[in-house]
């Protein structure tokens, strides 16, 4: 998800050298910047469709044609509404960097490891804990 939002910037993934502690300052560095950059770009985005939302505000005499603007409008609100939350998110990870928590388990407390981190930067559990609550809300739905 967050790979397919940074389009302006690429960041390689980070290449940890053997012996090297987890989450030292080049490795919470290397997230701080992708959570950044994700973050602006998610800002950028949300601006634009603003300022183009207000200026195709446009009144359609065919009910048809305001209807699909109409449809057009919530989606795009939609959309708009999830990278809110993502912005969320990712203040949130930014504030575990500063605290020196980043990089840990919310539930069990184990690194949740570089590769987690970088397909989903903003991730507070580790595999094993996120597959458990998954299973949980499967359970749950049925």
């Amino acid at each position: 998800m967050a790979e397919d939002l940074l389009h302006k910037k690429q960041f390689p993934p980070y290449a940890a050298k053997k012996g090297e502690e987890y989450m030292n300052a080049k490795q919470l560095n290397h997230f701080r910047e992708i959570l950044q950059a994700l973050k602006e770009e998610l800002q950028d985005d949300i601006e634009r469709t603003v300022h183009t939302m207000q200026d195709e505000a446009t009144v359609f005499a065919d009910p048809n044609d305001r209807a699909s603007q109409e449809s057009d409008i919530a989606l795009e609100l939609r959309n708009r509404d999830r990278e809110r939350k993502l912005i969320k998110k990712i203040d949130e990870s930014l504030a575990l960097i500063e605290a020196g928590d980043y990089g840990y388990c919310d539930s069990c407390g184990v690194e949740i490891g570089l590769k987690r981190l970088e397909a989903r930067p903003t991730a507070t559990l580790c595999i094993d804990c996120k597959t458990l609550e998954e299973l949980r809300e499967k359970q749950v739905a049925k």
